[in-house]
Parts: structure tokens; sequence; C-alpha cells
């Protein structure tokens, strides 16, 4: 009896806390599906009580919302494959090199991760004006593997310590070169780390608002977060357009989510770094 009552209890909060968890994104849903009257009503349902479509259609037909949409997926998918390719060519240098202090190199990697943003702005500002690469992809691609590539790095790295050399070196004693041995046994097995790795990347480059917001200025170039900034004007901030374009930007990272979950599982499961 106090067996299925503690596991009754368990699921009761687990299932308390995924709904407490969803509701902000069912708000916003439902707020994106509800007309500008009922927004600026200064109560509101749990239910929209008059379903509309309007600020859907509003943002691709008034605002061009799919510019700022592929804008993002070229700069958050370029920063993510560089961040990756590099990263994973790092990681396994040091998961596999006898490299004297790989803990202490590890810990300044991680530290480089959480570097702030502000402070890197104003000299890449200098730079990029230098350059004449304000308002162009570069530089936002460039800021994003500043970002991710340290997180890459020791992520990766962790996760190709747990996978024995033994299977590489079996490889080869069969007559497998190096570059088969990478691609063909290594890469395979590697999949669920670097799934991982890219999509913690991909998130950083898709959320981010401070170096678009400081780098770009032409609208055609705007990313998904400064788009989503720019619908109001001098007098009206358009809600419904903003929760509408929420959702549709929250899709993509969704759907990845929901596809690659069990390749991510176990590449955020692997274990410490071996020393």
């Amino acid at each position: 009896m106090k067996t299925w009552l503690g596991r009754a209890g368990f699921n009761i909060l687990v299932v308390l806390i995924i709904l407490y968890s969803l509701f902000p994104f069912y708000w916003v849903f439902k707020s994106s599906l509800e007309s500008s009257i009922a927004l600026n009503q200064p109560t509101s349902s749990i239910w929209p009580l008059q379903w509309t479509w309007v600020h859907y259609q509003v943002i691709f037909a008034v605002e061009n919302f799919l510019r700022p949409l592929l804008n993002s997926m070229f700069v958050a998918g370029s920063a993510t494959v560089i961040s990756v390719i590099l990263g994973s060519m790092a990681a396994y240098g040091l998961a596999r090199m006898p490299i004297r202090g790989k803990v202490l190199i590890l810990g300044f990697i991680l530290l480089v991760s959480f570097f702030p943003q502000i402070a890197m702005v104003g000299p890449l500002f200098l730079v990029f004006r230098h350059l004449h690469w304000l308002n162009t992809y570069q530089s936002l691609i460039v800021p994003y593997l500043i970002l991710s590539l340290p997180i890459t790095t020791w992520i990766l790295t962790a996760f190709f310590s747990q996978i024995p050399a033994d299977i590489e070196e079996a490889a080869m004693v069969d007559g497998a070169s190096i570059r088969q041995t990478i691609v063909k046994v290594f890469a395979p097995i590697a999949m669920p780390g670097i799934f991982t790795a890219a999509i913690l990347g991909f998130l950083l480059s898709w959320n981010d608002f401070l170096f678009a917001l400081s780098f770009i200025q032409s609208p055609n170039m705007q990313t998904v977060p400064l788009a989503l900034v720019n619908f109001r004007n001098a007098y009206y901030v358009h809600y419904g357009q903003i929760y509408a374009g929420v959702v549709v930007a929250s899709l993509p990272i969704a759907l990845i989510v929901l596809f690659l979950q069990r390749r991510i599982e176990a590449g955020l499961t692997a274990g410490s770094v071996k020393g």
C-alpha cells in the first residue's frame, strides 16, 4: 500500500511539474489566437473566446517574418556546423592524446563560455567596422562561434572520452585507414554527443538578441529575436504578432528536440572526463 501511494504521489508530482513548465508555452499559443481587442482586456480567460489566425497572417503577409526566419536559420546553422567541425577535432585530440593538465584545460574552455556577451560587443564592433562586416552574416556567425565553440568542445570531449580506444585500434588492425576508422567506426558511435552539442550550439545562436541588435541595422538582415522586438510602432505594441512570432520561432527547435530526443539524452548522460 505504501509503495502504491509513493508511486502515485511521485506520478502526480511529475504531472504537476510538467503542467507548470508547459503552461507559459500554452499561454503564448493561446494569446496568439486571440484578437487584439481580447488581448487588451484587463482580464483574460484560460481558453480563447474568439479564435483567429489573423496575427499569423499579418506577420508573414505584412511583416515579412519569413526573411528573419531564413536569416536565423542561415547564421545559426552555419555557426553550428563550423562549431561542431572544429569542436569535434579539438575534442578528439583532448580525449585521445595524453595531455597533462587536461582537466584544467577543459575547465578553462568551460569558463570561456560564461564570459559575458556585453563585454565582447564593444571590441567586436570596432573590429567589424574596420573589416566592413557590420550588417553582414559574418558579423553574427563569428560571435556565435565564440558562444558555441567552447561548450561544444567541452561536451564532445566528455562524450568522446567514454568511447573505448580499443574500437579504433581493432578497426585499424583489420586494415582500415585512419579516415575510414573515424568516419565509419568512430563517428556513428559519437553521433549522440555530436547531436547534443549541435543542438545546444544552435539554441545559443538562434536565441541571441544582443549581437543581432549591436551589429545589424538593415530590416532585411534581421534575425528572429530582433524582428520580434520590432513588431511595434511609436504608439502601439502588437502583442498578438509577437505571440504568433514566438510560436513560429519555437517550432523548429521543438521539432528538432522531438525527433532527436533519444540521441540528445544519450549525449547528455555521457560520463565525466577521464583523467
